[in-house]
């Protein structure tokens, strides 16, 4: 268990969840792996401006806390697949509703949202 996870112990449960799903692109990678397994030049394309150390970063710390599942092919080139835990796949349901809470957030503010890629 990270150190950060075993301080937000220490404070309470919402604490604990900020420490797992939060920080750099966390919450996106997460949304992305929600729609199946990605290799990391998949995962990078897709979550966008993230740069190849942090988001390296960020996999490794989701993998450490159980959330997602990395799995390397013995094979030359080497291929590196990425795919949620069923831990992982249990924040389903909040990532969506933080995804509609965004949408509604940025229609109130009269901008257009990046489309929403869970469906509802």
């Amino acid at each position: 268990m990270r150190d950060s996870t075993v301080q937000a112990l220490e404070v309470c449960s919402i604490e604990v969840t900020v420490s797992l799903i939060g920080g750099c692109w966390k919450l996106t990678i997460i949304q992305k792996l929600l729609e199946g397994t990605l290799r990391f030049g998949e995962l990078r394309r897709e979550v966008g401006y993230v740069t190849d150390r942090v988001l390296t970063r960020q996999l490794r710390e989701l993998e450490a806390d159980g959330l997602v599942h990395r799995e390397v092919f013995p094979q030359v080139p080497p291929k590196v697949e990425y795919s949620l835990t069923p831990l992982g796949e249990s924040l389903r349901d909040m990532v969506a509703m933080m995804d509609a809470w965004g949408q509604r957030w940025a229609a109130e503010q009269g901008v257009e949202p990046a489309p929403s890629v869970l469906a509802s």
